[in-house]
């Protein structure tokens, strides 16, 4: 394991490689590392030479390589951890390299395109004792954060349902086109958007679903040729809470949490993009109280909390378990829309 000390004993920042330098690095990644107090941004990995050297000047990045190059990434004795930021097809063998160079490994989500390729991600990180984190940006957001303080210590009373949806309008020519190729991206909504329903929803309960019925469809065949258009699905999970997720590829822009409780419901709107303020409003007595949330840099605390784990040997929330659990789930709630039928989900 690379050194997180200096000389004097005291924690240095923990120094990262993004790898990946599409439109998630460049508009939330990069910027974020300016913001950090326990992360340095050492490095950037890319496929064009030229957005890699223009990116790196940009963002105080010391050294670029190219994609054929992460061996020689890895082995930079200044690179403590990398943050996997390419489409989710990559992210396996990616991950499973730094893994085996004894890099730390902080992965976007989804951890991968296939539960297979989650398992080897989770189990080559075991293996070689790094830390993996998935990078739900949630766990550390603070609407979400009071949100979940309201079901965990029971202000809400028992928890009956959530709704919940995440969708975006995919433009022809506008829209990021790899997320329509089942390989690249693994599926289609559930696996961009969807997985924040799935993720967030087992989070505030924390409790993992048991059972899935689901139905997905495409509308649009000639542009949908390999993945769905829009899913629906219903989680059932072991204490009783039910959870009606929704996300499209093929609708105007949604998203939302609403729980209902036993002795209260609680709204977040919107709940997972980062561009907007969001809005949380609470009724557990006669009349609903709003919170508003202002806009603010999400990627940092996430970045800073896996530095932290990182310097102090620790552990972090949104482990590499937790990203190949929602993947099991996925595959769930794919197989339900498939067979028309309920499956029951084994971990």
């Amino acid at each position: 394991m690379k050194e997180t000390t200096t000389n004097k004993g005291s924690k240095k920042k923990v120094g990262f490689a993004v790898v990946g330098l599409g439109s998630i690095a460049q508009s939330s990644v990069l910027p974020a590392f300016g913001n950090c107090r326990k992360a340095k941004l050492i490095a950037l990995v890319g496929r064009d030479a030229e957005q890699t050297t223009r990116l790196a000047r940009k963002f105080d990045a010391r050294f670029q390589y190219g994609s054929d190059e992460f061996a020689a990434c890895l082995a930079n004795p200044e690179i403590d951890a990398i943050y996997i930021a390419t489409p989710q097809g990559e992210h396996a063998h990616l991950a499973i390299q730094a893994a085996n160079a004894r890099t730390h490994v902080l992965c976007e989500k989804p951890l991968a395109a296939t539960v297979k390729q989650s398992a080897a991600i989770v189990e080559a990180c075991r293996a070689n004792r790094v830390l993996l984190m998935t990078a739900y940006r949630k766990f550390y957001e603070p609407s979400t954060l009071y949100l979940k303080k309201l079901v965990q210590t029971g202000k809400l009373g028992r928890i009956d349902v959530i709704h919940t949806a995440f969708s975006e309008l995919h433009v022809p020519g506008k829209s990021v086109p790899w997320l329509l190729n089942k390989k690249m991206a693994g599926g289609g909504p559930l696996m961009d958007l969807g997985v924040y329903c799935v993720n967030t929803s087992r989070w505030l309960v924390d409790e993992d679903p048991c059972e899935v019925t689901a139905q997905s469809w495409v509308n649009d065949p000639v542009r949908f040729k390999e993945v769905e258009e829009g899913v629906s699905f219903r989680l059932r999970f072991p204490g009783g809470t039910i959870v009606q997720g929704y996300s499209s590829y093929g609708a105007a822009p949604s998203s939302f949490i609403y729980v209902q409780g036993s002795k209260g419901w609680a709204s977040l709107s919107p709940a997972f993009p980062f561009e907007e303020e969001r809005q949380l409003v609470v009724k557990t007595g006669k009349e609903p109280v709003a919170r508003k949330f202002s806009v603010m840099d999400e990627f940092a605390p996430e970045i800073d909390a896996f530095a932290s784990a990182i310097q102090d040997d620790g552990t972090v929330q949104a482990d590499g378990m937790q990203g190949h659990r929602d993947m099991i789930i996925i595959e769930a709630i794919y197989k339900s829309a498939r067979s028309k039928r309920s499956i029951a989900i084994k971990y």
